[in-house]
């Protein structure tokens, strides 16, 4: 089947997301980053303490590099599974601690796992509503989900970015694939996308590319975007801290849920 994307039309983006690795690898690196990344940034704030409560068997979907296996507790058993063309998302080399498939029906039983991750991954599915029951039943009743995807983010790993989701459609969504105690939070506010953007922006601009005289106009316009970006930035913590900020226009969502009976 050929995806969507493909042939004569098909589209690559300009520079692709920068993969997210163990934090345990680097942590300064790691830590700095999510000062700076505010999507990571407000996936690890809400992740990491949901990370530290589960336990027994855990499926990665979409688990790119594994980054989440280091926060996990000594009692959770990790298994993460991805699609067999990852590399086209740059995650480098296979994983043995991964499984690989075509991105439809998931090797694996059901009921055989206690808790899913799905993280900054159904955007990227062709067809959500099929993860989103695969998902469902490999886990066992009572099994938690913790998921998240993008709301204010540039299309990413072209051509595989497929769709965009609001609070209303991903609460539907997992209701109608049997989940109960659906808990959705914003992540991050209109302050933070707009210093999203903003730093996007700016390398972009740092970029080369085009002519070489596009940078005499280039570079004083990256300097000034990046000292918004930076204020931004700053603005977007403080926001996120004291709870200001519209909900409306937020950089994505987390959702925690669990597998109904």
């Amino acid at each position: 089947m050929t995806r969507p994307g493909t042939g004569n039309t098909q589209r690559r983006e300009g520079f692709q997301p920068i993969s997210v690795k163990s934090p345990a690898t680097h942590p300064f690196l790691f830590r700095l980053r999510c000062l700076i990344d505010l999507q990571l940034g407000t996936i690890v704030q809400y992740l990491r303490p949901a990370l530290a409560q589960v336990s027994g068997r855990v499926l990665d979907v979409g688990a790119g590099q594994s980054p989440w296996r280091a926060w996990l507790p000594v009692s959770a058993t990790y298994q993460g599974i991805d699609v067999g063309h990852a590399d086209e998302f740059g995650m480098g080399s296979k994983r043995a601690d991964v499984v690989y498939y075509d991105g439809r029906l998931m090797p694996f039983g059901d009921a055989a796992f206690d808790c899913a991750l799905c993280i900054e991954v159904l955007e990227h599915s062709e067809d959500p509503q099929l993860l989103a029951s695969e998902i469902a039943r490999v886990l066992q009743p009572g099994g938690v989900l913790l998921l998240t995807v993008p709301w204010s983010a540039r299309q990413h790993h072209l051509p595989h970015d497929y769709h965009r989701f609001t609070r209303e459609r991903l609460h539907g969504l997992f209701v109608e694939n049997g989940f109960t105690d659906i808990e959705i939070r914003e992540r991050g506010n209109d302050i933070a996308a707009i210093a999203n953007k903003l730093t996007v922006l700016t390398i972009r601009l740092l970029r080369p590319s085009g002519p070489i005289l596009s940078m005499l106009w280039k570079l004083p316009l990256s300097l000034f975007c990046g000292g918004l970006a930076t204020g931004f930035i700053v603005a977007a913590h403080l926001s996120i801290a004291l709870g200001m900020g519209s909900k409306e226009d937020p950089l994505g969502y987390f959702v925690r849920a669990k597998r109904g009976a």
